[in-house]
């Protein structure tokens, strides 16, 4: 039974990686760099399945950090003081409704996640009181 609120319980933690990643990517969509090496690049966390052995699936973990490789824009903006020499700066390629969805994607995931630890608590509860 415990196996339950484990799996739940990392899978609410990995939708919180998720949900900070996005609002980061949100924070920064509108920032602009001198280069195109400093513009900031979207991010996803990349999840992995945590197995206790062969046919034991113990939750879910955050494996890491991935950047877009989508192209970053380019704009030609001579008065920006974050222009370079050649009157340049450099967008984020972070896309708002991409990140909109995935923030919602990722609120309703942490809220299913919820309902299932509370669910399992409430029925072991109940379990525990049926021996009284």
């Amino acid at each position: 039974m415990f196996k339950v609120l484990d799996i739940a319980g990392s899978a609410m933690n990995a939708q919180m990686v998720r949900l900070n990643t996005t609002a980061s990517n949100m924070a920064n969509a509108n920032t602009v760099a001198s280069s195109e090496a400093g513009a900031y690049r979207a991010k996803q966390p990349v999840f992995a399945t945590l197995l206790r052995d062969a046919s034991d699936v113990g939750g879910v973990e955050v494996s890491g950090i991935a950047e877009s490789d989508a192209a970053i824009e380019k704009r030609y903006e001579p008065g920006n003081p974050m222009a370079d020499k050649e009157g340049y700066v450099y967008l984020s390629n972070v896309n708002g409704v991409e990140e909109m969805a995935n923030m919602i994607s990722a609120s309703r995931s942490f809220q299913n996640n919820a309902e299932i630890f509370s669910t399992s608590k409430t029925l072991m509860l109940r379990t525990l009181q049926l021996g009284r």
